[in-house]
Formats: structure tokens, C-alpha cells, sequence
């Protein structure tokens, strides 16, 4: 059937697959557009269920689940890379699914990713195929030590991931995997990381967002600067090299490439098929932001002004910060600049993603001095 029912308007049913803090930001989004939202994911306190017009509780593989979304969606997205493809392809069926079944297969594993950038002639760490204990030798040949093994599958802010420096140290953790595949990846020096927020239409057109600077810890996205501290001609080369994945991938939505910077080259590191934690600055900085363009994508409809309004420096807040009676939120709320995201998860573990703010000042400098100084006070 053809799904070019295009523009979709206001008053029209989106579907969304998975009820995180992506998903409830685009039902939020989405909502104040005019749009009824459908949220299918089978945690019946997903964030994203508390936000939309209809939950449906049940698993991404549910047929019947399935079915009632595709019959009353114009419509459908996903909030993460791990939703089954045989689901995507069959909502395709009945309505308009975006990003695609075959963009989403690439880069929901790492090994497939990995593959396919190289094939493509995007430039990326050292990398090895890891399938089976044998293999090893060969990987950790191939990328030097030390390096991170990681699962190919379902492996997200740091999880199923390990540093290894030995071959004993490469086995133990492959047999700590259960043997599954993974990709060995060789370490670089860093100059700093950095990622491109990026959404592309039916048409080819794309608008790319300022870049962001980021800073991990653990794995986990600590902090984004925007405006990312790199010279112009490297803001201009991710940016670039941003939109020439999403055009061999044939992608139409909303995602993510990060990049790490090492001697001043850009090296692809990882394609997020969704908007990202490190375009959250957008929800306060730009025009529009990152889950209105994925609403405009999905429907057809132009895609928005992405214009930094202001210097800005997002903050995850993790679950650590619920001991000791939790964080201080009239700390953070004294200071008129900041702008608090929560996401409405009932339980706060280690590492678990509760919310962000976001620090504006039309000071560059002072904006990051504000956060470092409030992620201590919290």
C-alpha cells in the first residue's frame, strides 16, 4: 500500500514503540501540536504512557498490540534502537513508519554498524568481529590494548561493555557475555567527543542542530556543551559527515552520530536511529527542538528552524542523586537560567536516567561554570 498520505495534520493519531523518557518527550511534543499520541510499551509505569492519549501495555512483539496500533496510527516512530524489525515491517503494513525497518537493522548491532560504516568509508576506532572465543587472538591483534569488548546487542550507557588489556582478560569477559557476539574496539587518544543531532524527510532535505560537546562518566553521557568547543572547520566536517550517514542509510526522521575527536580527525563512534540525550539542550536552546522535528518528520511536514537561540550546557541527573533525601531541587530552581526536565520514573536506581536541566547564559563560560556548580549542589 502507499503510505505517502502526506502532510499529516493535527488532530491525526501518532504511534510511538517504547514509553521511556525519548518517547514521553515526543508524546509531549507531539500533544502540543494537536496530535493524539498512541504509546505501545509493557511497562504500565513507562513515562511516555503517562503523557499519551491511549497506553497500550504489552510487549513490542504482540500482534494484537500491534494491529491496533497500525490500524489507529497515520503514523508510527520509536523511542530506541532494540525494537524488534519484524514489528516495524509489520505497521509498515498499515501505516507510516519512520525511521525504517532496514535503518534501524543497521545500527541495532554494534557489529553491523561497525560493518557498515567501514564499507561505507566513514572513519571509525579499530574494531575486530568477535563471535566466538577463538577469535580473540586475531581481535586483540587487530586493535591493540588496551581495548573495550562490547556485546553486539542491547548494550546502552555503558552497559555490557568491558575493558580488557590481556587475552586472559578478553576471555574472561567474553565468557562473562555468555559467549554472544561482540566488537572489540581498540582505544584512541581523545581530544574530546562530540555528536550531531540531525533530522532528514521523505525528500532528502535534512537540518542539523549545533553541535554538542560531550563528557561521559562510566559510559553515561554526563554533560553536552553547546557550542561545542572545537574549531569551525571540524563543526563543519561532523556535520557533514553527520548528514552523508543518514543519507547512505536513507533515513527520514530524527537521529544521532557521535563522533570522537583524536588528533583532529572525526572518527564514528556510534548512530543513535532516534533523537538523543546529547540534542536535549535543543528542548530549551533552539527554535524548534528535537522531538518537534521528529514530529515534523513523521508527518511530512517542513522541518523546523534549528537555530541556537543561546549558549547552553545540558545535565543528565542520574539515580545516585536520590540518596540522602534526594536532590535539592529548590537549589537548582533559585537560579532564573535553568530549566528542569523530569521524567516521571517512579523508582531511582544508580545510573538510571531521571531527568536533565539545561543552564542558558549568552555567556559561554558562565553557563558551564553554573552547571559544574549546580550538578555539586544537587
Amino acid at each position: 500500500m502507499s503510505t505517502e498520505r502526506l502532510p499529516i495534520l493535527p488532530g491525526a493519531t501518532l504511534g510511538i514503540l517504547g514509553g521511556g523518557q525519548l518517547g514521553r518527550m515526543f508524546t509531549i511534543a507531539a500533544r502540543t501540536m494537536g496530535y493524539r499520541v498512541m504509546v505501545l510499551d509493557p511497562d504500565p509505569a513507562s513515562p511516555a504512557g503517562q503523557m499519551a492519549d491511549v497506553h497500550l501495555q504489552a510487549p513490542y512483539t504482540d500482534d494484537a498490540a500491534l494491529r491496533k496500533l497500525g490500524e489507529a496510527c497515520a503514523a508510527v516512530t520509536t523511542e530506541f534502537e532494540n525494537v524488534p524489525a519484524a514489528s516495524l515491517v509489520a505497521l509498515a503494513q498499515t501505516c507510516r513508519v519512520s525511521p525504517g525497518a532496514d535503518a534501524v537493522a543497521v545500527v541495532q548491532d554494534r557489529s553491523h554498524e561497525k560493518s557498515w560504516l567501514a564499507q561505507h568509508g566513514f572513519a571509525t576506532a579499530p574494531f575486530a568481529l568477535v563471535y566466538s572465543e577463538g577469535d580473540l587472538d586475531a581481535a586483540l591483534a587487530e586493535t591493540g590494548t588496551p581495548a573495550l569488548l562490547k556485546v553486539a546487542r542491547f548494550g546502552y550507557d555503558g552497559k555490557g561493555q568491558v575493558r580488557v588489556s590481556t587475552r586472559e582478560e578478553a576471555r574472561a569477559a567474553f565468557r562473562a557475555f555468555d559467549g554472544q557476539p561482540c566488537v572489540l574496539e581498540g582505544f584512541v587518544a581523545l581530544d574530546c567527543e562530540v555528536s550531531v543531532v540531525l533530522a532528514r524527510d521523505d525528500t532528502g532535505a535534512c537540518a542539523l542542530f549545533p553541535v554538542a560537546e560531550n563528557r561521559h562518566v562510566d559510559g553515561i553521557l554526563d554533560v553536552s556543551i553547546v557550542p561545542a568547543r572545537v574549531p569551525d572547520a571540524l563543526i563543519g566536517r561532523a556535520q557533514t559527515t553527520a548528514q552523508a550517514v543518514a543519507d547512505a542509510l536513507g533515513y527520514v526522521g530524527v537521529m544521532a552520530v557521535e563522533f570522537f575527536v583524536a588528533g583532529g580527525a572525526l572518527l564514528v563512534n556510534e548512530i543513535a536511529p532516534r533523537p538523543h540525550n546529547s540534542g536535549h539542550y535543543t528542548l530549551d536552546a533552539c527554535v524548534t527542538d528535537q522531538f518537534e522535528q521528529q514530529v515534523r518528520a513523521l508527518c511530512g511536514l517542513p522541518l523546523g528552524d534549528t537555530r541556537l537561540l543561546s549558549p547552553v550546557v545540558m545535565v543528565n541527573i542520574l539515580g545516585d542523586r536520590w540518596r540522602d533525601g534526594g536532590p535539592r531541587w529548590g537549589t537548582l530552581l533559585a537560579h532564573p537560567a535553568i530549566k528542569l526536565h523530569l521524567y516521571g520514573k517512579e523508582r531511582a536506581r544508580p545510573g538510571r536516567k531521571m531527568g536533565h536541566f539545561n543552564v542558558l547564559d549568552a555567556d559561554p563560560v558562565a553557563a558551564l561554570d553554573l552547571a559544574e556548580r549546580m550538578r555539586g549542589a544537587l
